[in-house]
């Protein structure tokens, strides 16, 4: 018996000292120390937790943002000047499709003919659509809704190897649960029809996303006429009533006369709605005590509450990270003020949704769809819009030697020069 005792003492022991292993070792690899297998890194945080219990707008925020009223305040004169101020600019700019920091033209197989057929498929994205008209109508989408989309399909001819088509981001939803996996279904646009062709799923690689103002709380963007939706409700109400009152609409008078009967009271009021009321003609009245008009506006200016219509365009102006003056605001504007706050807008509101555009074009279309991650998309011209600006800084960083001949004509969208010419500059 005691031999025994002893003998599953030794026993228990040697099972705590194994499973203490077993748990270190396990300790280990969840820390990824000693371990010499390639894993996978796995998310442990909740992706977008608020969707369970969602943010509920207040009640009398009405009308709501809705794709259709978002689309409808974008046709007023207001919006539309401020999304064309950004969207033009943005489209018209020069661009380039050059190679990556830390690539050289050596490195990099068929370097001229890659080039050549990355830069004709954007130029040509489809066979109805130009880089501008495709661009505009993401860059609408993404300034209203913030949700600009793009669908891309591989065509198998290596001198146009993609093509591109506009996406309406409003019928765009997105998977939270997406894996991260490029085969997996990220996307899906909801068309309307019935049955199985109600939803087109679309993988990572198939739709380019343009998000505005990403949040951790929502896969959706927040565009800028998102935010300045209510201010612009305000506006178009201010204004309609500012021109109902202009144009004599609002009544701002009556007549009254005293010690009147009914039957007199309404025989005048038909008289002057039969004979008077949109004729011309000068009313005659013979009536024993001279009738009395009386005034509820005096017409002013301080009726069409024209301050309060100034202060709702700022703070439109302000939601699309623009001066007002560019929204027809020119007071107090001088020729200095105006330069700075052109170069302001620039800077605040058309280099980041320029960059942000560039971005999505090299990461979701060369580098995912193609798998050309030597190669990036990039807007010229976007470190000083003043070209005599830019051009003043290039020539200094030339002189001084912090530029090359070559890196000069690339950020201008020139290609290199001959080895024989270069050698001649030398």
């Amino acid at each position: 018996m005691p031999f025994l005792f002893e003998k599953s003492k030794k026993d228990e022991g040697k099972a705590l000292k194994v499973k203490s292993s077993v748990q270190k070792l396990l300790r280990r690899r969840e820390a990824g120390i000693e371990t010499s297998e390639v894993r996978t890194a796995k998310r442990k945080t909740l992706a977008l937790p608020s969707i369970l219990t969602p943010y509920r707008a207040p009640s009398n925020a009405l009308p709501k943002p809705t794709p259709v009223n978002l689309r409808r305040f974008a046709e007023t004169p207001l919006v539309r000047r401020a999304i064309n101020v950004l969207k033009d600019r943005i489209s018209s700019l020069d661009w380039q499709v050059r190679l990556k920091r830390g690539f050289s033209a050596s490195e990099v197989a068929d370097v001229r003919e890659r080039m050549r057929a990355l830069r004709l498929s954007l130029e040509e994205p489809n066979a109805s659509d130009s880089f501008r008209t495709l661009m505009e109508q993401v860059l609408e989408d993404a300034l209203v809704g913030g949700f600009g989309a793009i669908e891309m399909e591989l065509t198998g001819d290596p001198k146009k190897p993609f093509d591109l088509w506009a996406v309406d981001g409003a019928t765009i939803e997105i998977n939270p649960k997406w894996d991260g996996e490029q085969e997996s279904i990220r996307y899906a646009q909801t068309t309307g029809l019935s049955g199985t062709n109600s939803q087109v799923f679309l993988r990572d690689d198939q739709l380019i996303y343009v998000r505005m103002n990403p949040r951790s709380h929502t896969p959706f963007g927040l565009g800028p006429l998102e935010v300045a939706f209510e201010t612009v409700n305000t506006f178009l109400a201010a204004h309609r009533f500012a021109g109902n009152l202009a144009s004599n609409a609002v009544v701002q008078y009556a007549l009254w006369l005293n010690e009147t009967t009914p039957v007199e009271h309404e025989r005048l009021i038909r008289w002057w709605q039969d004979e008077i009321e949109g004729t011309g003609r000068v009313p005659l009245l013979s009536t024993e005590q001279k009738p009395e008009v009386l005034r509820f506006a005096s017409g002013t200016d301080a009726d069409l509450r024209l301050n309060w219509q100034e202060f709702l365009i700022r703070m439109v102006a302000n939601a699309f990270s623009l001066p007002p003056m560019l929204l027809g605001l020119e007071r107090e504007v001088n020729r200095t003020t105006a330069a700075e706050q052109t170069d302001e807008a620039f800077r605040s509101a058309v280099v980041p949704l320029a960059k942000l555009l560039a971005e999505h074009l090299t990461r979701d279309l060369f580098a995912k769809k193609l798998g050309w991650r030597e190669f990036e998309f990039v807007f010229n011209e976007l470190d000083a819009p003043d070209e005599l600006t830019e051009l003043q800084v290039q020539t200094q960083l030339l002189a001084a030697g912090v530029l090359t001949v070559d890196e000069v004509r690339s950020m201008r969208g020139l290609a290199p020069l001959p080895v024989a010419e270069t050698s001649e500059i030398a």
